[in-house]
């Protein structure tokens, strides 16, 4: 299968708001602000520019449709601007085909999607605990006990946050500050297993469960929704480049430096003893030949490398780790700002 191109662009601005709709005495009602931070998702092919500066014009593109919002009063543009107003408003300013925003007011709350669809909320919880997994092979650092900052993100179609809260704080009591291995059904509790764990105690009650993501640590996580599952690697890779093809005059042609953020996500049955899509050591080992030749490395040197652009460097990726890891499904090449690009497979 052909992988589709995206384009990636981050942004953040600041603003003020109320929420009049919202109840009396909830924290949104009365005025108050947020950093807002925008990441905007298009088709390669329709951000109309070369491979080599299509980063750079999706991220004008967004700051452009920004621009009106920072330090700005959003209730001069809207009565009651939640953000799934303010990610359609910012989207129709876009004006991309299918473009998808992941719009988040605070670290922990946001919504995503795209136009003429309703808007998925999304919130991020945290909770401690211990737990080993009991099948790995003699001597795997996960079959000793140990444990985890846990973090779980729900994302769900008509629900608000106050919604999602009710749903979680129904749950977490049994998940913090515990053994996992000591709950029923959590024997094995890889991050797969753990994803679907939750999906299965909040979906009867929550309709519009969307996906359940467990993440282990800030560089690894696994999500499920309710059919299939996805796990990740991210990787932090500091290189040289200079663009070939960049624009006369363009900065990037000129030897620089860059630190890209790497995301190799991949999806499969799980295996039936270990419980796992792939494990997550193996995924880092596997990868690590690759790493090497782009890690502290002059891009424009490496074999069979197109240009040294975020986009051609994902592709190039993509392309080298399917080889290695077959369940690979898509890659995620951000640079250090948040901006980059991504290939995917069809779902």
């Amino acid at each position: 299968m052909t992988p589709s191109r995206f384009v990636i662009a981050h942004g953040r601005f600041e603003a003020a708001r109320r929420l009049p709709r919202l109840p009396p005495g909830s924290p949104g009602h009365g005025l108050h602000g947020h950093g807002f931070e925008a990441r905007l998702r298009a088709s390669a092919q329709h951000v109309a520019t070369p491979a080599a500066a299509a980063v750079q014009a999706l991220r004008e593109r967004l700051a452009q449709a920004m621009q009106p919002l920072q330090y700005g009063d959003l209730n001069a543009l809207h009565e009651h601007p939640d953000d799934a107003w303010l990610a359609d408003w910012l989207l129709r300013r876009a004006d991309l085909p299918r473009a998808r925003l992941d719009l988040r007011s605070t670290p922990t709350q946001g919504v995503c999607g795209q136009l003429e669809q309703a808007f998925d909320s999304l919130r991020r919880y945290r909770f401690l605990a211990a737990h080993f997994l009991p099948n790995v092979p003699a001597g795997h650092q996960c079959g000793r006990l140990h444990g985890h900052a846990f973090e779980v993100e729900l994302r769900a179609a008509q629900a608000d946050y106050a919604t999602l809260d009710g749903h979680w704080q129904a749950l977490a009591p049994r998940l913090e500050h515990s053994l996992l291995n000591d709950i029923d059904g959590l024997h094995n509790p890889t991050s797969e297993i753990l994803a679907a764990w939750i999906w299965q105690r909040l979906q009867p009650e929550l309709a519009g469960l969307r996906s359940v993501t467990v993440l282990e640590t800030a560089s690894s996580g696994a999500r499920f929704d309710g059919s299939a599952f996805v796990i990740w690697k991210e990787f932090n890779l500091d290189c040289a480049l200079r663009v070939r093809r960049a624009a006369a005059g363009s900065a990037a042609a000129r030897l620089h430096g860059q630190t890209f953020r790497l995301r190799l996500r991949l999806s499969a049955p799980l295996h039936q003893v270990l419980g796992w899509v792939v494990d997550y050591g193996d995924v880092k080992s596997l990868f690590r030949p690759l790493f090497e030749r782009l890690d502290h490395q002059a891009l424009q040197q490496v074999e069979g490398l197109e240009d040294a652009d975020t986009c051609s460097v994902a592709a190039w990726v993509f392309d080298a780790c399917r080889q290695q890891l077959p369940a690979l499904c898509g890659v995620d090449l951000l640079e250090a700002d948040g901006c980059g690009a991504a290939l995917e497979l069809p779902a």
